[in-house]
């Protein structure tokens, strides 16, 4: 595991163990909303701070409106970054984006740089409908006990890759029968992240190469440096399915029109 993604388990863990919160049967019975992608879709991200690019909202925005803006331009699913330290994320904003598309019928993604199964808990408690998880994090007992947590509480996964072992052990988890039907649900997506989380760095290929080695067995995301309608049309070419988009909608005058214009270029290969 490199440095950075060290640093994130190590503090994910501790925020974890000092956490005292239960949950309630109530807290855990809230709704989830599926994840509806009968064609190419886009997630949009959330997040206050990068730590590659830096400051991408100012405190305090008003996120209830921005997750509108995303609903209006056509979003399958939001994404919310939760870790303080490094995004400048909370809870609360999990909380105040969940209240905002609850009427729409939006699923919500938190994430984070998940380890323990109480994690997992604390996003259903507060209304998350899916969880991204990290292959190169969790070993293959944490691996699955995270999985059958979120699955057991009907949350939708996004289990994000970084290289070919990665790849290589997603495509090996849709071998099991249990996991192949979750992604027949669009409850076991696939992604692949084209930022080295060793570097931070981008690698503007990734996407392209990994092509094809996607298992067909799931959805599978395109993560990272994707930017305008051009980038989403490669992609849905190169076999995903869908595109998670967070620095450019973070930078957009209007999030909402460039996530259509997005999902419209993409459409034309999907």
């Amino acid at each position: 595991m490199s440095d950075f993604l060290q640093e994130m388990a190590n503090d994910s863990a501790a925020r974890a163990a000092a956490s005292s919160e239960s949950f309630s049967d109530h807290a855990l019975d809230r709704t989830v909303f599926p994840l509806c992608l009968d064609r190419f879709g886009i997630i949009a991200e959330i997040k206050n701070r990068s730590p590659a690019e830096g400051e991408l909202a100012a405190p305090g925005g008003d996120l209830a409106a921005r997750a509108q803006a995303y609903v209006r331009g056509g979003a399958a699913a939001i994404s919310v970054l939760t870790e303080p330290e490094r995004f400048a994320g909370d809870l609360s904003h999990l909380d105040a984006v969940v209240d905002a598309v609850a009427a729409d019928g939006i699923p919500v993604m938190r994430k984070d740089f998940l380890v323990k199964p109480a994690q997992i808990l604390e996003a259903k408690a507060r209304g998350a409908s899916g969880v991204l998880l990290i292959a190169a994090m969790l070993d293959k007992a944490a691996m699955a006990s995270m999985l059958d947590c979120a699955f057991e509480h009907d949350l939708f996964v996004l289990l994000e890759s970084f290289d070919e072992t990665d790849l290589e052990y997603s495509a090996h988890l849709l071998e099991r029968l249990a996991y192949r039907e979750q992604a027949q649900r669009n409850k076991f997506l696939v992604g692949v992240n084209s930022r080295n989380l060793r570097s931070l760095a981008v690698d503007p290929n990734r996407l392209r190469r990994f092509g094809p080695r996607l298992p067909r067995r799931a959805t599978c995301v395109a993560e990272s440096g994707l930017y305008g309608p051009d980038d989403a049309q490669d992609v849905a070419a190169w076999g995903y399915r869908v595109a998670l988009v967070g620095t450019a909608l973070m930078r957009a005058a209007e999030p909402g029109s460039l996530i259509a214009d997005m999902l419209a270029a993409g459409r034309t290969h999907a």
